[in-house]
Parts: C-alpha cells; structure tokens; sequence
C-alpha cells in the first residue's frame, strides 16, 4: 500500500486550517450581504459618512504616502509584486506558495473585477466602487505571507500574526482608497471580506490537488 508523502510546504498550514476556512465561510457572507445592502447605489451610507475625507483629499505629505502605496494595487505594480512573491517562493522551493500567489491573487482580482458591474454601486459620479480590488489585493498577499510564517509557530501565534498581517494591510491599502477618493470605506470591507474568503479556500484547493499528484 502506497502512503502518500508531502513534498513541498502547505500553501495552508494545518495550524491555521480550519479557523481560515471558517473565516472565508464569514467573508463569503459579508461580501454578499454588503454587495445586497449598496446595489446600485452611488452616495455614502451613514457608516461611509463620517469617514470620508474633506474635498481636498488627503494634505500633504499624506497624499504622496497614499499614492505610493496605491501603485501595489494598480496593474503595473500588482505585476511587480506578484513575480517578486513567486520568485521568492521559488527560492524558497514553496512550490504551493508560489502556485497559490498565481492562481489566489488572480481569482482575488477576477472576483473583485467581476463583481464591481454586478453590484453596480458607484461613486463620483459613475465609477464602479464595490468591492475595493487593492484592498482586497493587498490582503491576498497579506494573507499569503502569514501562511508562510504560520508553518513555524504554533497556533496561538500563526493566528495572532495571520490575523495581523492581513488586517494592517488591508486596513492601509483601505485608508489610501478611501483618502484618495477612490472607494467608500464599505467598499473596502468588502475588499477586505473578498480576499478572505478566496485565498483560504484557494490554498485548501492547492494542497489537495498537489497531495492527488
């Protein structure tokens, strides 16, 4: 009898499996309860409101911050950051990692680009907003690199810095949107939401084709 044998890194740890997995269940919800709720709509909630910026934007130097940032996100840099992940990954010989950047970022990207017309909801006048595609492309990548480090720590701690990592990201590529004028704060909840429910179950679906191979 043949015993099947690992031969590469979990692009999922076990450590972090299940809570990840019921995670991307609730970020499923959100991002369709959040779609539901701004369908067609193209003015604040009373949630976005408060957390707008002013007509100016963000003051300097902050606005120059934000672009910087805002670039990771846009095609050319997202390109940039990917082919550094892979490459890395590739070093690193985290074949599954380096599959799970391809493919969980792409599918992160698809979903948002998708879901944008479907859910219609737009702002300044005719820019589809919902969800945010950097937010939820930052927290891909966030999300990604946990699981890396997550293979050396034990559970308290890979939850404590997956959950870290892919908030503070989320949260920084959520304030350069929103203070850039791109996105409504909601809209980057559910960027935020998208990504947590892709890349889990894309790195569960890595790792259980690569065990059948």
């Amino acid at each position: 009898m043949r015993t099947a044998v690992r031969t590469a890194p979990a692009a999922l740890p076990a450590v972090v499996r299940t809570p990840l997995l019921v995670s991307a269940v609730a970020g499923l919800v959100v991002v369709v309860a959040l779609g539901l709720r701004f369908a067609g709509d193209s003015v604040a909630s009373a949630f976005d409101a408060p957390l707008l910026p002013g007509p100016d934007l963000l003051p300097d130097p902050w606005w120059y911050v934000a672009t910087v940032v805002d670039f990771v996100g846009e095609p050319v840099g997202s390109a940039i950051v990917i082919v550094l992940f892979v490459g890395v990954a590739l070093l690193a010989r985290r074949v599954r990692t380096a599959l799970l950047v391809l493919v969980g970022c792409g599918l992160t990207i698809a979903v948002t680009s998708l879901l944008k017309p479907v859910t219609g909801r737009t702002i300044h006048g005719g820019y589809l907003s919902y969800p945010s595609g950097h937010t939820a492309f930052a927290t891909a990548l966030a999300l990604i690199g946990a699981f890396v480090l997550a293979d050396r720590l034990g559970r308290a701690a890979a939850l404590t810095v997956t959950a870290a990592l892919a908030l503070a990201s989320g949260a920084l590529m959520a304030w350069t949107e929103v203070g850039l004028g791109a996105h409504y704060p909601t809209d980057t909840i559910g960027g935020f939401a998208t990504a947590l429910a892709v890349i889990p179950a894309t790195a569960f679906a890595v790792d259980r084709v690569a065990d059948r191979l």
